[in-house]
């Protein structure tokens, strides 16, 4: 077999392609952990007196079909005084995160004044703390209604 310069060279080009292709790839993996999602929040009424309660149905809708991702839950009262609830699930505390056991839930929200009323719920995917998370804040308002309405 004769070496000829038009061998030489592809011979050359061939193996410097292979190891530029196998040196640009890198051993770390690019693991997701933070997947884009919405909520969902069925309508409910927008008039409260003190003592009532409504209740918030909510559907966390992931943008692809994940596994094993975690969702949490806080809110902020900004007016007002009330409680919001878990439905079959602990009373929120205002600004704690709790942990959603499924990706349809429920608040019951629990006027304790005759005040208008607005708060603040976040919903956030969990992950570790070397990515930032997605998270979606709705603000939900109530207008002080009579108790003669």
């Amino acid at each position: 077999m004769r070496l000829t310069p038009v061998r030489f060279f592809g011979f050359w080009a061939v193996l410097f392609a292979l190891v530029f292709t196998l040196s640009s790839c890198s051993d770390d993996l690019d693991v997701q952990q933070s997947y884009p999602f919405t909520v969902e929040v069925m309508p409910f009424a927008e008039k409260i007196v003190k003592g009532q309660t409504v209740e918030l149905r909510f559907e966390i809708k992931p943008e692809g079909n994940y596994t094993n991702t975690l969702y949490t839950i806080r809110y902020f009262q900004y007016d007002g005084e009330g409680t919001l609830k878990l439905v079959d699930g602990p009373v929120l505390v205002n600004n704690d995160r709790v942990l959603l056991e499924s990706k349809t839930f429920r608040l019951n929200y629990i006027a304790k004044s005759s005040d208008a009323h607005k708060f603040l719920v976040v919903v956030e995917d969990l992950c570790n703390g070397q990515h930032t998370s997605s998270n979606v804040a709705m603000t939900f308002m109530f207008n002080s209604a009579s108790n003669d309405e």
